[in-house]
């Protein structure tokens, strides 16, 4: 691959870790011009170095003194480099030369290139790189968290959390799945055509697909197949997890109800709705955000639904009126049930974190519950696997508003996700996102 590649991959990195972007939108604006095999190479390191960053860092730590010294360039040329000598079938040499050659890039234009400290660095790690080998084994490596923590690269205290739920034995599971490439996951537009004539359709094209095990209309297609592959199918699908999918059925919208979506974008559920609805009634999609809602709206008009109001507004000022038959609050969580496909979740929030988000869920799920129809059904939903954002937002809410109950979901499709009427689904476990949902009514 040119040096160009690899100095992209590492312009990209260096935004993540500053906060600037996240994954997906900075690859996007960075493969645009990139033919299919540069923009997979640039993809293949940007989230191997997210997936296995403090791994690497370890690595590096045997071979550099300061490491905290260097700049966000040459500490992220360096993470590219041993990203590929210990996971990528890249030369040795070539390895070496090309890190060499982007730290002379970049170099020339803020001159704080150290192109013979990265080659004086790779050149030892190659010469010792039998010193270390997967499973790592640290030199303070006295606990289970400290051994899953380092070989996974995720953060000891979310480790920590997981031992004290699960136990050893399927923390590493875990964590060992969020380092996999998830699947790709779409849900077949069923207003247009059905999920069989769909994969029909990808098969005749030249698309691996086959229906996924829980979702009725669900789709898994080949890891290696693009977005651009599937645009002779645009309009006939919307990717979405299958557990993102599963939410949807347990909200269980009927046609002709009006529907609130609290937090919409970008519309992979809001859209979901409309098709159990068969686009009749009405769904009052709100995001807050202005750059999502433009995504929301765009989505919406490729799977051409008319039942969606779009509404740029705060989902914690609609007001108390009791409105709508149905809600969805699909709330902000730290997104640890999606750390497959955002990697850089894992080094964005600390325990505290978790308390923080756990407030701002039970205000909202307080705020909207007001708006619910006596007779309605209300979903609360987080793409996490922490309890914290989870079983306690329901527990807190209902220890404070006894108005409402748990209702026992009646879909048989739902039943071995579900314990106590609370939804969860694991990657280790089902193969799709950490979700958890539990759908609420009011008591008679």
């Amino acid at each position: 691959m040119p040096t160009s590649t690899r100095l992209q991959a590492t312009e990209v990195l260096v935004r993540i870790f500053n906060g600037d972007t996240r994954p997906k939108p900075a690859i996007e604006a960075t493969a645009a011009a990139l033919d299919r095999r540069d923009r997979a190479f640039l993809m293949e390191i940007v989230y191997g170095v997210l997936r296995y960053r403090d791994a690497l860092d370890w690595i590096l730590g045997h071979f550099l003194k300061k490491q905290s010294s260097l700049g966000m360039m040459t500490i992220n040329n360096l993470r590219t480099a041993l990203y590929q000598l210990y996971f990528m079938r890249v030369p040795e040499r070539a390895v070496v030369n090309e890190a060499v050659e982007v730290e002379k890039s970049f170099g020339r234009k803020d001159r704080n290139g150290q192109p013979s400290l990265v080659n004086a660095v790779l050149r030892n790690v190659v010469r010792q790189k039998d010193r270390f080998l997967m499973p790592f084994i640290g030199e303070h490596q006295d606990s289970p968290a400290s051994d899953i923590a380092l070989n996974t690269s995720h953060p000891r205290w979310l480790i920590r959390h997981w031992l004290k739920r699960f136990g050893e034995e399927e923390t590493r599971l875990l964590a060992e799945a969020n380092n996999k490439r998830p699947p790709f996951t779409i849900r077949t537009n069923t207003l247009r055509i059905t999920r069989d004539a769909l994969i029909d359709h990808l098969l005749r094209e030249g698309i691996s697909a086959a229906p996924t095990r829980y979702a009725p209309e669900g789709i898994t297609l080949d890891e290696q197949v693009s977005y651009e592959d599937l645009s002779g199918a645009a309009g006939l699908f919307a990717v979405q997890d299958e557990a993102s999918q599963l939410i949807t059925c347990l909200l269980n919208p009927l046609p002709g109800e009006r529907i609130l979506d609290a937090c919409a974008a970008p519309g992979g559920k809001t859209t979901h709705i409309a098709q159990m609805m068969r686009n009749e009634g009405e769904i009052v999609a709100v995001e807050r955000d202005f750059t999502r809602m433009a995504r929301l709206i765009e989505n919406i008009n490729t799977l051409g639904l008319t039942s969606i109001s779009p509404m740029n507004a705060d989902a914690n000022e609609l007001g108390d009126a009791e409105t709508f038959d149905r809600i969805l609050l699909d709330a902000p969580c730290s997104a640890t049930g999606v750390i497959r496909r955002n990697p850089d979740v894992k080094y964005r929030y600390k325990a505290a974190d978790m308390l923080q988000f756990k407030d701002k869920q039970l205000h909202l799920l307080k705020t909207v519950s007001r708006l619910l129809k006596k007779e309605g059904r209300l979903v609360y939903a987080v793409c996490s696997t922490e309890p914290e954002e989870g079983e306690q937002v329901i527990e807190e809410f209902l220890k404070t508003d006894s108005e409402f109950r748990i209702i026992d979901a009646d879909t048989p499709l739902l039943k071995e996700f579900l314990s106590g009427g609370r939804m969860r689904t694991f990657p280790h476990r089902h193969n799709m996102d950490g979700f958890f949902g539990a759908a609420l009514c009011r008591r008679d």
